[in-house]
């Protein structure tokens, strides 16, 4: 939703987001606590978050943060399993993201990952620029592996790949799941793609093939990344992941009603932003 300019109602988000919520889908990034000015669809999250406290549901709950600030408000409320940090190996692309420099937000990371440890939660990574960059930064597999060995360091259990501008391709996906993968079989890899809808199935089945088994999706693929530059580029489609691994006969533990239910919802809501 954060890319969407028209505010959303909030109770609008929070009947949907219950609907996510009963599939059955492992972890559901439930809003941002960064500057309302920066990103104002994300405003509401505490008013989100004290909604569905106490609703039933099996999924993690997972909210972005920026700065330490936000991270304190969001482990404020004890529903918060994940706390999501953007860090992107791009020096250009994080300052456009979060206005501060990579070197800045290593020292935020880290100030943010003995709040968490603390508070017995964890700090999911998304390295953004992960495959490519359009933004004038040299990008290389040999880079993508010094940032992977600076925060498994630092101590970084959960790292998602981020195909923040929908540059990856096939062979790069592959190349770096498997490398990494095999290189820390103790860091849960992710995949977090941002595709054109005619390019979403050779992502999938090359991370999946890689050995990849956490994937980030948005129903309809509504949203992407509102400081990226490339608005054709949306979030990989929840539904085509949904199909993916169902034929895959991966065990996924979506209820296919709950799904239909929720995708509904989804096209009443997002209707009128489209």
């Amino acid at each position: 939703m954060q890319g969407i300019r028209t505010f959303i109602p909030t109770p609008d988000k929070i009947s949907y987001l219950k609907s996510l919520l009963l599939v059955g889908f492992d972890t559901i990034d439930i809003g941002s606590f960064v500057s309302p000015k920066s990103i104002p669809q994300m405003a509401d999250t505490a008013d989100v978050l004290n909604a569905i406290t106490g609703f039933p549901t099996q999924s993690k709950l997972l909210v972005i943060v920026a700065n330490l600030r936000g991270a304190e408000e969001a482990l404020s409320f004890s529903k918060v399993d994940y706390l999501g940090f953007p860090f992107s190996i791009s020096e250009n692309f994080q300052m456009r993201n979060t206005h501060k420099s990579i070197e800045e937000s290593v020292v935020v990371l880290s100030q943010i990952l003995k709040l968490t440890a603390q508070a017995g939660k964890k700090v999911v990574v998304y390295l953004s620029m992960g495959f490519g960059n359009p933004y004038g930064d040299t990008w290389s597999l040999e880079i993508v592996s010094e940032w992977i060995e600076k925060l498994t360091q630092m101590g970084i259990k959960i790292i998602s790949l981020s195909d923040t501008v929908g540059v990856a391709t096939p062979n790069s996906v592959t190349l770096l799941f498997k490398h990494l993968i095999a290189l820390y079989p103790d860091i849960e890899f992710g995949a977090h793609f941002h595709t054109r809808p005619s390019e979403w199935y050779d992502k999938i089945e090359a991370a999946y093939t890689a050995g990849c088994r956490r994937f980030d999706g948005a129903i309809m693929g509504i949203g992407g990344c509102p400081m990226a530059m490339d608005h054709l580029t949306g979030n990989m489609p929840t539904e085509k992941l949904v199909s993916f691994f169902t034929k895959a006969k991966a065990e996924i533990n979506v209820a296919p009603h709950r799904f239909e239910r929720a995708y509904n919802a989804a096209l009443e809501i997002f209707k009128p932003y489209k």
